[in-house]
């Protein structure tokens, strides 16, 4: 199964299948002999090559909107799926990098000013600017409502004190779309704490009073880092949009990229399946090859069977959302289901390798390592059943009774 086998699907029209198409001519030649790094000073310089790479490519203006000097009008998810899924085939880091670009300044196009998109969108769209998207907390992971990171008024500027972690691209980025608290923190009657009175802001890497309070490796390698602010001042032009709005911002941006991170996941399962009908032909054992036997045929029936349901829950999100349609629940379970059935096809598949999968450096290892982050950023599996349920149950409360 070669990437994006499935672009016959009605979910596609011909532009879609022309990105698709330079897409998959365009990585085997620039991503082939691509070297998986692991030392962090290697993976943050690869990373800066690969958003250069991308950007001459043409590839990081579908992060970016028309109006702001990218390729299509509005964010098509469509396509943004497409190029991550063919990106994470090839080389996870190239995935990562992509998709960073456009988590890291979504908030940018959708509620920036004009000066502030003038300033900073170019640049993302060429790969001359690496963007960061700053939400996380030590204790605000999942729960964004227990925020303390707090940004005051003070004269024209805002003063920002707090800190952030599991930031992506920390560390090797330009800028940072960072939310903050405005407004003291308000509870409901259950003690929980609403999310309300947040605001985001665009920060400088190299402003007074933010810096990288350390780097953090994982077991995924790509540029990670916790960020402190201490009397970082910031104009209150770095803002973005009303003040206090930055929650319902937060959500917009992930409602647009949690559908792409599905994507990225049948990447890596596409090529976790390829590898092992490949190795299933040619690998001998007692005078059979693997393919022979039922227990590696039933195996891979369950591999393909498992990627091409993840592959339609994916693509109906992308699908309604560029037909405007509120995906928080598809968008959900196609991030929820993707990343799950990515982790089970892959498993299998080292299991199908045996010894040689679990060497380090063999690209089945390698996926393993990748996919397993996914079923946690931008929302773990637990918080992706949260928001499916809570939306089933919201849209019985508005069902007619029968």
């Amino acid at each position: 199964m070669e990437p994006l086998a499935h672009l016959d699907s009605p979910f596609f029209d011909a532009a879609h299948r022309e990105i698709a198409a330079r897409a998959r001519a365009w990585a085997p030649e620039h991503l082939a002999e691509a070297v998986r790094c692991e030392d962090r000073e290697a993976v943050d310089a690869r990373c800066r090559n690969l958003v250069q790479g991308l950007g001459s490519a043409g590839f990081l203006r579908y992060c970016i909107r028309a109006e702001d000097g990218g390729a299509l009008p509005d964010f098509d998810v469509r396509s943004l799926a497409l190029l991550r899924e063919t990106l994470a085939w090839h080389d996870p880091l190239a995935d990562f990098s992509f998709a960073m670009q456009g988590l890291g300044s979504a908030p940018i196009s959708l509620a920036g000013s004009p000066p502030l998109k003038s300033r900073y969108l170019p640049g993302v769209a060429a790969g001359t600017s690496i963007a960061a998207f700053a939400l996380s907390e030590p204790q605000a992971g999942s729960d964004v409502a227990a925020m303390e990171c707090f940004a005051r008024p003070s004269g024209a500027d805002y003063v920002l004190d707090g800190c952030k972690t599991w930031i992506s691209n920390g560390g090797i980025a330009d800028f940072y779309c960072v939310f903050a608290r405005t407004a003291a923190a308000q509870s409901r009657a259950d003690g929980s704490t609403l999310a309300q009175g947040i605001s985001a802001f665009v920060v400088d890497a190299d402003t007074p009073g933010l810096r990288i309070e350390a780097r953090i490796d994982s077991m995924s390698p790509h540029p990670l880092a916790t960020l402190r602010f201490s009397s970082c001042r910031i104009a209150a032009e770095q803002r973005l949009g009303p003040e206090g709005e930055g929650f319902k911002l937060a959500l917009r941006t992930l409602d647009i990229f949690r559908t792409s991170v599905a994507a990225a996941a049948l990447g890596f399962a596409r090529r976790a399946l390829d590898e092992a009908l490949r190795h299933a032909r040619t690998r001998h054992m007692f005078g059979h090859a693997l393919a022979d036997f039922q227990l590696t045929q039933g195996a891979l029936a369950e591999m393909a069977t498992d990627l091409q349901a993840a592959t339609l829950l994916t693509y109906h999100a992308a699908w309604r959302r560029d037909e405007g349609h509120n995906v928080t629940l598809e968008a959900a379970m196609a991030k929820m289901t993707a990343t799950e059935s990515a982790q089970r096809v892959i498993d299998r598949a080292l299991q199908m390798f045996g010894g040689r999968g679990v060497e380090r450096g063999h690209i089945i290892e390698r996926l393993y390592r990748d996919v397993r982050v996914l079923r946690i950023y931008e929302g773990a599996t637990e918080v992706q059943k949260l928001i499916i349920a809570r939306a089933l149950l919201k849209s019985q409360e508005k069902a007619p009774d029968a």
